[in-house]
């Protein structure tokens, strides 16, 4: 029988949320391993947040220049690809992590590399690289915090045509002359514009009507526009019925009844599943490739035992980083205060359960224009029966926003609950709107009376101004 080594805590995942999941545990004062198959620091330090952010940021500094008068007749060229390309690479560590790995072992986390498997209650097995196996046993809790892998649709030709996932739309060392982007979300119009940006002739195929659906529909209004004025040819209601890669290593895809379009490289993004698939789940009763639901405090619903836990994407809660580290640092702490004995905080905005990847989750999407959001939409709103009312204005009125750029244009937009008179959504749309966005998320969150924001007094002349107009359109 192999050896059994023993932890308090073994996390699945050393992506951001397995990352703070452990250090909450081991701050709690329990012994932790965390187990990881490819790079310490996962998904977003390697092929999403960071190096998708290096990679759009250079040219909103461009963007933001030429949008000043005496600062635009600066700008006399176009961006230098192979100079961004190569602050990306530094922003991604060179896919290396060794400066994720010093912190682990600062933070007193054990890592082991290698692929996990649940094997049965608390018990994990791990396959090293070089085929040797682990034996883990956890005292108090197992964590499952693999996040998510690219969705591709089930097409014909797909796979053998290597087309691009988030991953390779991320850290691909070289411009293609012409790419389209499959999709309308976040990935989307994030990797349409920063290829655009860096001389890519990009066309976005839509399936939908409208871009960013999930968001206020002048978001996607305005931000289409945007991309249509960097040169994206935006094109909705439109399917891709097949894929093949050409001997030239051209791409041609089949549009149904439509013209084919030929370009040099495709990016689907078209979704997220669950990276469940072979983790064991079906040794403890759960099914592998689904997503595990969670209650509040991160414990998998549907098994006995109270030792499962699942954090970040994996649970389906809120797909983004911001909200598995929150998880990680909820779910963390719970598990070492249930290790101790202590009292779970049974409040519903208690340190005990993470309720704010539900109630209040803030999203930034960096195109030209920036939409920024938290909480509800109007329509979302109305859909769990609140009595809701709209509040608009347009930020480039605001004095802040015309310093902050010529002809600025922008949107803001307050869900108020009509009966506590409080802010239960809020949306803004236009340059430099993301850093606006946390005020937003205090004033969701912490359910702040409209009577009470009116003593929350923006500085002049700042773009933070739009606050008390939208207090005062909504007072009229």
């Amino acid at each position: 029988m192999d050896a059994v080594d023993t932890f308090d805590v073994v996390v699945l995942g050393a992506g951001p949320t397995g990352e703070n999941l452990a250090d909450r545990a081991r701050a709690g004062g329990l012994s932790v391993a965390i187990v990881e198959r490819e790079l310490v620091g996962g998904e977003c330090s390697f092929w999403a947040c960071m190096p998708s952010k290096a990679l759009l940021r250079p040219a909103a500094a461009v963007t933001g220049t030429r949008r000043l008068a005496g600062a635009r007749e600066a700008v006399t060229g176009p961006l230098d690809a192979d100079a961004v390309l190569r602050r990306r690479d530094d922003f991604a560590s060179h896919w290396h992590d060794k400066g994720q790995v010093a912190w682990l072992e600062s933070a007193g986390i054990q890592l082991l590399r290698g692929h996990g498997r649940i094997s049965g209650a608390r018990r994990v097995i791990v396959e090293a690289p070089d085929g040797s196996q682990r034996v883990l046993e956890a005292r108090h809790a197992v964590a499952v915090c693999t996040s998510t892998r690219a969705a591709l649709p089930d097409l014909p030709g797909i796979e053998q045509a290597g087309t691009w996932t988030s991953r390779e739309a991320t850290s691909a060392g070289a411009v293609p002359g012409r790419l389209a982007v499959i999709g309308g979300g976040v990935v989307a119009v994030e990797m349409a514009s920063a290829w655009a940006a860096l001389g890519s002739r990009v066309t976005m195929l839509v399936r939908d009507g409208a871009l960013l659906g999930r968001m206020e529909p002048f978001a996607g209004e305005l931000v289409t526009e945007g991309l249509k004025a960097a040169g994206v040819e935006v094109r909705f209601g439109v399917s891709v019925a097949g894929v093949s890669r050409l001997p030239g290593r051209e791409v041609v895809l089949d549009l149904g009844g439509q013209d084919p379009l030929t370009v040099d490289e495709v990016l689907f993004a078209t979704g997220r599943r669950p990276a469940t698939g072979d983790l064991g789940l079906e040794t403890v009763g759960l099914e592998p490739g689904r997503w595990i639901d969670v209650d509040d405090t991160g414990l998998a619903l549907g098994m006995a035992g109270n030792w499962l836990y699942a954090a970040g994407d994996v649970n389906r809660r809120a797909l983004l980083t911001h909200q598995g580290k929150y998880q990680g640092r909820v779910f963390g702490g719970v598990i070492a205060d249930r290790a101790a004995g202590r009292e779970v905080d049974p409040r519903p905005w208690g340190r005990s359960r993470a309720t704010a990847d539900r109630l209040a989750v803030p999203q930034v999407v960096f195109a030209d224009p920036e939409a920024a959001s938290v909480g509800l939409t109007l329509d979302q709103a109305r859909a769990q029966g609140i009595r809701v009312r709209a509040v608009d204005y347009e930020i480039g009125d605001v004095a802040g926003a015309s310093l902050f750029a010529d002809h600025y244009r922008g949107r803001a937009r307050a869900v108020v609950d009509l009966d506590r008179e409080v802010l239960v959504g809020v949306t803004l749309v236009g340059p430099g709107v993301a850093e606006l966005l946390h005020s937003a998320t205090v004033a969701v969150v912490g359910e702040v009376p409209i009577s009470r924001l009116w003593h929350a007094v923006p500085a002049y002349p700042t773009i933070s101004e739009v606050w008390l107009r939208l207090l005062e359109t909504y007072r009229g």
